[in-house]
């Protein structure tokens, strides 16, 4: 078979694999709550869940990519989905929460061999030609896995039970023959990969969360003394994790700052929306997945859409469109948090479609601060900044949640129409200021003014 008829049953397989990745990835926020219920945790604890996933999705995302540049890529799939039907199977038989959150570590060590993945079937298997539309099919996996996973998440749980959200992300064992028939044995050019730097990142992040989760310095300054290291390794280390002079191109750096920024923002939806929708609504999940379900697919459909207006008129439009969809969800959740669900989807779908544009217009803006050869190890960066943030929002969020919880909180926002609703109003207020914040930012580092001081265009 060559190349070409092996890239067309690849990129139909890399797809069905990303719907399961995204879906497992999001399936858990709709559960939370019932977790929460079941184990007796606060919201910071419970939040761990989807937290640990995002951390090592995050790190493993970027190491399996250089991995891949020295050993073949069927075998790394081979492995990667092996830990993450192993996690799967681990968490179904979970009785403890300890297991559930090792279940989802050993998932998150797999599943993050799939972005890689992602990133390198269309360029070995496709020529630039045919290339956006490998991509889009990719594109459309990652959409339908973040559109259906909240309404199978629901559907699952209230029928069922959370642990078969587990038994779902076996199915991904189903891909590995069609994996290892059609990959050639090609690899990059080999070199060494930097595990230690990825490592005490990591550890970094984690102690971080910790510190953040149980208001423990002690946690704090084991991460700062990690993320010391960190830096050493990486300016000593001769193939780096980070590369430091990625982080001396002042556009690209400050390409992450606002990136960093618009992702947290991002998580802040699907994981607060089940915990608002549980506590002040009294919804079970499968009406939450309902809920969710309408901003997730419109979202997905528009995404193309976002693409075609970056082109015509510029990442900067397209990334203030953005910008004005989150600002006015959150502003709108923040009056009206506690009210009928029938309201409130109307407003998620403002937010999924600013997520949406932002990763668009964001993605295209950063990639053009790089250097062509820099380009891969910069948006890999870029890919785990992503996950970073959202892991700290998440932490962050449930730790507001817990003192929300216990000791009524006066409402910030005058305009509150449930005034029990004051903890999730106050989170929706601060975010949409935060989406102000992040504007200021864009502005400075990417607007016309900006522009023309570099004397080029972003557009």
């Amino acid at each position: 078979m060559n190349p070409s008829q092996a890239g067309e049953k690849l990129i139909k397989v890399l797809a069905f694999t990303l719907v399961l990745s995204v879906m497992n990835a999001t399936m858990f926020n709709v559960a939370l709550p019932t977790l929460s219920k079941e184990f007796q945790l606060t919201a910071s604890q419970v939040s761990w869940v989807v937290t640990a996933y995002i951390i090592v999705y995050a790190i493993g995302s970027v190491t399996y990519g250089k991995l891949a540049d020295k050993y073949r890529l069927k075998d790394l799939l081979t492995v990667g989905l092996s830990f993450f039907a192993l996690g799967s199977i681990l968490g179904f038989v979970a009785t403890e929460y300890w297991m559930i959150i090792l279940a989802r570590v050993l998932q998150s060590v797999g599943a993050s061999v799939i972005p890689a993945a992602a990133m390198i079937i269309p360029v070995r298997y496709f020529p630039p030609e045919t290339r956006g539309r490998a991509l889009g099919t990719t594109s459309a996996g990652l959409a339908l896995g973040t559109a259906i996973g909240p309404i199978i998440a629901g559907f699952v749980t209230s029928t069922l039970s959370w642990r078969y959200l587990f038994f779902l992300s076996v199915l991904s064992l189903l891909t590995l023959p069609f994996y290892r028939k059609y990959l050639d044995d090609n690899r990059g050019e080999a070199g060494r990969t930097d595990l230690l730097g990825g490592g005490l990142l990591a550890l970094t992040i984690a102690f971080l969360l910790l510190s953040i989760t149980n208001s423990a310095l002690l946690y704090l300054g084991v991460s700062v003394i990690f993320f010391a290291l960190f830096l050493v390794r990486i300016r000593r280390a001769e193939n780096p994790f980070i590369q430091p002079a990625l982080l001396n191109n002042r556009k690209y750096a400050s390409g992450l700052l606002v990136t960093f920024i618009a992702s947290a923002l991002s998580f802040g939806i699907p994981f607060l929306t089940p915990q608002m929708l549980t506590q002040l609504n009294g919804l079970n999940p499968a009406v939450i997945g309902f809920v969710m379900f309408p901003g997730a697919i419109i979202a997905s459909m528009l995404g193309k859409t976002g693409g075609r207006l970056a082109d015509q008129k510029g990442n900067v439009y397209l990334i203030f469109l953005a910008i004005a969809s989150q600002f006015l969800s959150f502003f709108l959740l923040s009056v009206t948090a506690g009210i009928g669900p029938w309201v409130l989807w109307i407003f998620l779908i403002f937010g999924n479609i600013g997520q949406m544009f932002m990763q668009i217009g964001m993605s295209n803006t950063v990639s053009r601060t790089l250097a062509r050869e820099q380009t891969g190890v910069g948006m890999g960066l870029f890919m785990m900044v992503n996950f970073i943030a959202g892991a700290i929002a998440t932490s962050v969020i449930g730790k507001v949640l817990d003192a929300g919880r216990t000791q009524a909180q006066h409402a910030l926002n005058p305009l509150l129409i449930v005034p029990d609703a004051g903890v999730y109003s106050n989170i929706f207020l601060v975010l949409s200021v935060l989406v102000l914040v992040n504007t200021l930012l864009f502005y400075v580092f990417f607007g016309e003014r900006a522009a023309r001081r570099r004397g080029e265009s972003l557009g």
